[in-house]
């Protein structure tokens, strides 16, 4: 099932798309994608559901972030080895793991804004993995169970914030927009491997980052239980699990991100997202 939001910035309703690809209206049954609704009980009832008896969304509309009230956005860095070679740092031995703040989340394809000061806006496409029954001291063994479902994470960072200075990742990692969520957020049952999902991003027509979750240093399943070790995971949370090569930082000389490019973002079974980049007003 691919579960969504639609509606303006802070208005957003819940929904479904059918097997046409049109949107159809789940206000009538649960209040918004996010809380209990996420629990595995819940998205077993939406999954009963015959779309095509629900109301259909007619005409153009906003997809906001495809999950509502996210507790925590966790992420993890250098998951993929040549990425970690192209930023010039080693190998992890175990997950990086850092935060991005929930205030950077937008929709899929809301204009991503260039903060004031930022000369090193940079891309990053991530699987992301949204959690649906809480958990702590997860054994890997059960994890896939704690799963809500899938979506496409833009893990958009400022080099200079991020690398540059004093301060943890996180200051670089958690301007508004810098966190564009979904189309949707695909159920578990029609992702039976998430470690074998093409994954890549374009800038203005151009193909930057390509790759596949087979090549994660550390898998979904060894994530989620690594995380539930320092922390609760809670329904809701999101976690993003690193990037492919191909980043601007990454580059010979780096290429940054400027107003006017459009970037195009797409994993395999889980939509694309299309943005343009804009400069913050002020």
């Amino acid at each position: 099932m691919k579960l969504l939001r639609y509606g303006a910035p802070g208005e957003e309703k819940p929904g479904a798309l059918d097997g046409a690809g049109e949107i159809r209206d789940l206000s009538g049954i649960i209040s918004d994608v996010g809380g209990e609704s996420l629990l595995p009980d819940a998205i077993e009832k939406l999954r009963d559901i015959d779309l095509a008896t629900l109301p259909k969304v007619s005409g153009q509309t906003r997809i906001g972030p495809c999950v509502a009230s996210v507790g925590k956005f966790i992420c993890i860095g250098l998951n993929y080895s040549d990425h970690a070679a192209e930023s010039g740092m080693a190998v992890p031995s175990e997950p990086v793991i850092f935060m991005k703040a929930t205030s950077s989340i937008c929709g899929p394809d809301d204009d991503v804004l260039i903060p004031r000061g930022s000369q090193k806006m940079d891309w990053e496409i991530e699987l992301g993995v949204v959690i649906g029954k809480p958990g702590k001291y997860v054994e890997e063994a059960n994890v896939l169970s704690h799963v809500a479902g899938y979506c496409i994470v833009n893990d958009l960072s400022e080099r200079a914030f991020q690398l540059e200075g004093t301060g943890q990742w996180v200051k670089g990692k958690s301007a508004d927009t810098f966190g564009p969520v979904g189309p949707w957020l695909v159920t578990p049952d029609e992702v039976p491997d998430p470690q074998n999902l093409d994954l890549w991003l374009d800038v203005d027509g151009q193909r930057r980052q390509s790759g596949n979750t087979r090549t994660m240093i550390f898998g979904v399943a060894s994530l989620i239980s690594y995380v539930s070790r320092f922390m609760s995971l809670r329904t809701g949370d999101i976690i993003s699990t690193g990037t492919p090569p191909g980043v601007g930082f990454g580059r010979k000389p780096p290429l940054y991100l400027r107003p006017g490019n459009r970037l195009q973002l797409r994993i395999s079974g889980l939509g694309q997202q299309n943005q343009m980049v804009t400069a913050e007003a002020g």
